[in-house]
């Protein structure tokens, strides 16, 4: 592998590294500022929670990408792979 690709696929991993500790800390602030709005406003009936659970499920699918599949479902690597298994069938007679 080239050090061009390998830089590429760096300077990638590190984007995508960057977006996702951005979106937590978004996730975090912003449920903080949630329960905060909700204790105060109607702290007999907790709404907060709804949001939490389901930008949570999401937070949780990004980083499930970014930390557990690594781009390999779907990603670059994956391309490559079949790309090659493609060339490999036609190839044969």
């Amino acid at each position: 592998m080239m050090n061009d690709e390998k830089y590429e696929r760096a300077r990638k991993r590190v984007k995508d590294l960057k977006h996702f500790y951005r979106d937590l800390i978004s996730y975090v602030t912003i449920n903080v500022i949630l329960l905060i709005i909700n204790l105060v406003t109607s702290p007999g009936k907790l709404w907060f929670y709804w949001v939490t659970i389901f930008w949570g499920i999401a937070i949780l699918l990004h980083a499930s990408k970014v930390f557990l599949l690594k781009g390999k479902f779907l990603g670059k690597d994956w391309e490559e792979e079949k790309i090659r298994k493609i060339m490999e069938k036609e190839n044969k007679p």
